[in-house]
This record gives structure tokens, C-alpha cells and sequence, in this order.
């Protein structure tokens, strides 16, 4: 019995692994197409080149700010050079919210000691105007009951608003390449846990009372003169953690000036104010919004036209323009950017004629939540009915509540796929299907011929936290390319040492090469990326 059972449990797997090879060998790949799309990639990229012009030559690329406005004129202008069509900026946000802008943050202790501190300004929040000094305090602001028991108590003074934190050391390598045991690790599929079904709420009561603390904070710290905040790096080791504060929306409080400080300096302060030690700062802080009203907020794009019948569905690869302050934004997502970028540029240089239109889409806004992205597939593809609540209304649109089904666009049918890059530096090793498994097998094929420089995996899990999921949450084809971790949330991710150093050339080279693979075989064969099934919300 037990043999017989374990027979028939091999014959199946043989049966599934006999129809996925079917299912492989009935997917066309260009080996011809391929073989000219490697060639060009990786012995002419312009990749590290662009990155390093976008990162050390306009530097970080704030939505809104200066430099941002100057990155979206540069890439237009390769784009074009590049002899793609339809290159252009389109506003996605009218009143997206203020220009900012950073250049340069001084922090030092003169009291009891002299030393420098490790300390960067956070976004949108403004400047020092010049050097202040002042005693440092620790308080706890954690509510707005908080707030009141301080009043009349802070002018002058900076504040230490976190406690110190116990230092831990590093537990796993600074740079990693995935093994063999952890690709296959990614694919097998965690079955989930029954969801809350209160969690969507939980959530956005708490998005509601930190919204109305932060307002409630902001509007007191300019009030009482509290000269600068202070917080503790959600790292350690000397890295500078830092995204924004203050608020960028016209007539709002943008507060007072807000540092976040190397984790080990923070320490020190916190147990010399706690030892009653008579410490002081001096603090000279550049910063400044350029803009009194909110600017409008863009995206860029550019095409490869596709010809004949099936010249107005749409293949779609992206990245984000946008990146915080303190670093160059090279890995997050400069990378991504280039690598796009470089794409294009190799499909257009072997002179392509897809069937479909295939579109660079480089957004801004993602680090504040997906907004260019968000937007564009509202305005062309579909969209929840907008809230009509007041109150709904001024919460971002992940948390709002349409009054109907989701809405298509024109495009919607049109639209074949949506491939992101966005995780850092890190090599491609394979593709998240996110639960489409029909694009599995086609996935598979298109990446056989890349086995041999490390991108071999499809899995079906989903993962976030970038603008592929803009497409997926309306039921549309969009992926994110698994990327070896490198030193992405050990070193990079949102801090002051995202530069081109942590960067890897040959990685680009890789990921442009795999990328516009995907997106010609994607913009050629017959039928559009297949669709997992789809249920609106509301119906």
C-alpha cells in the first residue's frame, strides 16, 4: 500500500513536471533576439556611466525638489539621444506638495565636551537660518496629552524625543549574494494566515491619530521657539537613517527644524541629560523649502512604438526617479533607473520592431507611497471610484474608500504587463509571479537562456513595497524582479551611504540585459501576459 501510494504520488510529479515542460517548450523564445540583446549589454552599457552622472552630478532627487526637476530634464534628454519616441513629462499631481531643498547640516556638542555629532536633517522640515545654540532636554512626546504637559516649558531649548537604545551588533553579513538554499527557499509558497478582518481599520485609525499628532506636534514646536528635535537612527553603526518630516503641503506647520542622529552619538546625549550633565549643542542646519505654494509632481516617459495590429497595447517597464536627501539615491532607485534606461536604449540600438508598444515609465513620488506610479493607472488604466467623504478624502489613496467597483479605463484592455526594478544594486536572480500562475512557464522560458549569469528562479509569491503593485492591485500583470539582498538593508536603504560605491557595475549590465529580453518577447508574442484571476473589492 505504501509503495503503490508513493508511485502514484511520483507518477503525478512526473505528470506536473511533464506539463510544465510542455508548457515551457510551447512558450517561443528569440534565441536570435537574445543573443543580440546580451552582446550589446554587456559590451557597450552606458549604465554606470548614466549612474554615476545622475548621482554625482545632480545628486538626490527629492520629489519636488530642485535637483528632482533637473533629473527628469537629464533623463529626457538621454532618452531622446537614444532616438526613442514620445519622450516627455507628464504631471501626475498638481499640488503634489513644496519644493526642498538640503545642503549642508553642522551638529556639535560644546557641552560638557566638544565633540561632532552625526546628525541629517529630515525632509521638508526647515532649516536652523543660520547657527543657534541651545541646552539640550529629553521629554517624551508621544500623544497630544504629551504636548500640553510641556508647554511654556521647551523655548530655546533641543529636544531629545526618543530613548537611547541598547547597541546590536550585526548579525548577518554586510553584502550577500543569495545561495542555491535560499533561492530555493523563495520558491516554495507560505500558505497565509487567516487575515484580521479589523486590520484595515486598526490601520487607518492609527494613520488618523498619527496625522493628527504630527500636525499637533509641528504647530507646537514653532509656537514654544524649541530651536531643533533630535531623534535615534533606526540603524547602528554610525548610519544616518533618515526620510521626512515636518509637512510638505502649503499652509500646513512645517515645525522646526528635526534631526535624526547616529545611533551612537544619540546615546551619549541621552545619558548626559540623564546625568544632569549641563549639555549643550551648537547646530547649523541648510535647509529650505524653494517653493511657497505646493508644485505640481511628474512622471517621465518614452516609447519604442509597436507596428501593426496590436501597436496600441502597451509593454511597460519602470523604476522611481524620485529618492530621499541624504545619500545620492544610487541604489534606491537610481540603479533602478539606469538599468531601464539601458533597456531601452539596447532594444532601440538593435533596432526592434515590436508588435506592442513598449513604454519606460519612470515615476516619482514612490518613497511618499507609490503616488506616480498610483496615478498614472488611476488615470489610464482603472481606479476605485474616488471617496466622497470629506474625511476620506484626505487620506492617502491606499486608505480611501471608493463608493463602487473598480472603474477601467480605455487602456485597461490594452495593457499587457508592468515589469519593476527596484531593490538596490542586487543582481538578478529570478521573478515574483505574485500568485499569476499562468505566467509562471512563460517566465520560465524567457529566463533559460539567462541561467548562466545567475537568473534561473520564478516564484509565485508576491512581494511589495514598489510600483509594480499600483498595477497589481487593479488585477493587472505587474512584477518585481527578485534581487540578491547585497548591502541594500544593511548598509543603503533611506540613509546617507546610498551612493554610487555600493553600486555594482556588472550588475546593471545583468539586470538591462535580462530587462529588455522580458520586454520584447512580452511586446512580440501572440496573446498579452496572461491575468490571474481578478474580484473588484466591491462587487
Amino acid at each position: 500500500m505504501a509503495n503503490r501510494f508513493r508511485n502514484t504520488v511520483l507518477m503525478a510529479g512526473l505528470v506536473a513536471m511533464q506539463g510544465l515542460a510542455g508548457a515551457q517548450a510551447s512558450e517561443p523564445v528569440d534565441l536570435d533576439m537574445v543573443a543580440k540583446i546580451r552582446h550589446e549589454a554587456f559590451t557597450r552599457s552606458q549604465a554606470a556611466a548614466n549612474l554615476r552622472e545622475l548621482t554625482e552630478t545632480i545628486g538626490p532627487r527629492l520629489t519636488n525638489s530642485p535637483a528632482y526637476a533637473r533629473s527628469a530634464e537629464w533623463a529626457q534628454a538621454k532618452l531622446r539621444g537614444y532616438g526613442l519616441s514620445n519622450v516627455h513629462e507628464e504631471v501626475y499631481d498638481p499640488a503634489f506638495g513644496r519644493g526642498w531643498e538640503f545642503r549642508s547640516s553642522r551638529v556639535e556638542l560644546v557641552s560638557p565636551r566638544e565633540l561632532p555629532i552625526h546628525a541629517l536633517p529630515k525632509a521638508w522640515t526647515p532649516g536652523t537660518d543660520g547657527v543657534v545654540e541651545g541646552e539640550v532636554v529629553k521629554v517624551t512626546l508621544k500623544t497630544l496629552e504629551d504636548i500640553e504637559k510641556q508647554r511654556g516649558k521647551l523655548g530655546g531649548k533641543i529636544v531629545l524625543l526618543d530613548d537611547a537604545r541598547a547597541y546590536k551588533p550585526a548579525d548577518k553579513p554586510d553584502f550577500r549574494r543569495y545561495t542555491e538554499e535560499d533561492l530555493g527557499e523563495l520558491q516554495t509558497f507560505p500558505v497565509p494566515a487567516d487575515a484580521d478582518p479589523d486590520a484595515q481599520e486598526k490601520r487607518l485609525a492609527e494613520f488618523r491619530k498619527r496625522q493628527a499628532f504630527v500636525r499637533g506636534l509641528n504647530e507646537f514646536l514653532a509656537e514654544e521657539g524649541v530651536l531643533a528635535t533630535l531623534s535615534i537612527s533606526s540603524w547602528d553603526n554610525g548610519i544616518v537613517r533618515v526620510m521626512g518630516g515636518g509637512s510638505r503641503k502649503a499652509g500646513e506647520s512645517a515645525g522646526v527644524t528635526e534631526l535624526v542622529v547616529a545611533a551612537e552619538h544619540y546615546n551619549q546625549l541621552v545619558r548626559a541629560v540623564q546625568e544632569k550633565r549641563d549639555v549643550r549643542l551648537r547646530v547649523d542646519v541648510d535647509a529650505r523649502f524653494t517653493s511657497e505654494g505646493d508644485l505640481p509632481a511628474t512622471n517621465v516617459f518614452a516609447e519604442i512604438p509597436g507596428s501593426g495590429p496590436k501597436a496600441n497595447e502597451l509593454v511597460i517597464i519602470g523604476a522611481h526617479l524620485d529618492s530621499w536627501h541624504t545619500g545620492t539615491g544610487a541604489a534606491d532607485n537610481g540603479a533602478g533607473v539606469v538599468v531601464m534606461m539601458e533597456a531601452m536604449r539596447i532594444l532601440k540600438s538593435i533596432g526592434v520592431r515590436p508588435k506592442r508598444t513598449i513604454r519606460i515609465a519612470l515615476w516619482g513620488g514612490e518613497e511618499q507611497g507609490l503616488h506616480g506610479s498610483a496615478e498614472y493607472v488611476s488615470k489610464y488604466l482603472a481606479a476605485y471610484p474616488e471617496a466622497t467623504d470629506p474625511e476620506q478624502k484626505e487620506l492617502p489613496r491606499a486608505f480611501q474608500r471608493g463608493t463602487g467597483p473598480l472603474q477601467r479605463r480605455s487602456g485597461y484592455d490594452r495593457f499587457s504587463t508592468y515589469f519593476n526594478f527596484d531593490n538596490g544594486t542586487g543582481r538578478i536572480r529570478g521573478i515574483y509571479a505574485q500568485q499569476n500562475h499562468a505566467a509562471v512557464p512563460i517566465f520560465r522560458a524567457w529566463l533559460e537562456p539567462f541561467h548562466d549569469i545567475g537568473a534561473s528562479i520564478v516564484t509565485t509569491r508576491n512581494t511589495g513595497g514598489t510600483d509594480h503593485q499600483s498595477f497589481d492591485r487593479v488585477g493587472l500583470p505587474g512584477f518585481q524582479f527578485v534581487q540578491d539582498p547585497a548591502d541594500y538593508f544593511t548598509h543603503v536603504h533611506h540613509t546617507h551611504l546610498d551612493t554610487y560605491d555600493h553600486v555594482v557595475p556588472e550588475d546593471l549590465k545583468q539586470a538591462a540585459a535580462i530587462i529588455a529580453s522580458f520586454a520584447w518577447h512580452a511586446a512580440t508574442r501572440d496573446q498579452r501576459l496572461p491575468r490571474k484571476p481578478f474580484t473588484d473589492r466591491d462587487e
